[in-house]
C-alpha cells in the first residue's frame, strides 16, 4: 500500500499511465464529470475514481460539485516541479550533444 507521503507526491501521481492520460484529457477540456472520463478507459467508474483520488491528493486535479455531479479539472501548478527537474536533464543532454557534435567535427578531414 502506498504511504501517505507517496499519495501527495507529484512524481508518484504521474507515474501511472492511466493518471497521465487523465491529466491529458482534463488538459484538453474545462471540466469533466466522472462518467465522461470513464469512457476513455477499459475500466469502471470506481477504478477511474481511485486514480482521480491519487491525482487530487497530489493537487493535480480539483473537483467541484454541481448538483449530484462532481466535475473534475486540471490543476497544473504542481507539474512545474516536474518541469524544473526535467529542465536540468534537458540542459545536461544538450551539453553532451554539443560536445559530441564538436568532437565529430574535429574528426572530419
Amino acid at each position: 500500500m502506498a504511504s501517505q507521503a507517496q499519495l501527495r507526491d507529484v512524481y508518484h501521481a504521474i507515474a501511472d499511465p492511466t493518471r497521465r492520460k487523465l491529466l491529458r484529457i482534463l488538459a484538453d477540456s474545462q471540466e469533466m464529470p466522472l462518467h465522461a472520463l470513464t469512457v476513455h478507459f477499459p475500466m469502471g467508474r470506481t477504478a477511474v475514481s481511485k486514480h482521480l483520488a491519487v491525482l487530487k491528493e497530489a493537487d493535480l486535479v480539483a473537483e467541484r460539485k454541481v448538483g449530484r455531479e462532481t466535475l473534475y479539472r486540471l490543476h497544473a501548478e504542481p507539474l512545474k516541479e516536474v518541469q524544473d527537474w526535467i529542465s536540468y536533464y534537458q540542459k545536461f543532454w544538450q551539453d553532451r550533444m554539443m560536445a559530441l557534435d564538436q568532437l565529430l567535427q574535429e574528426d572530419e578531414p
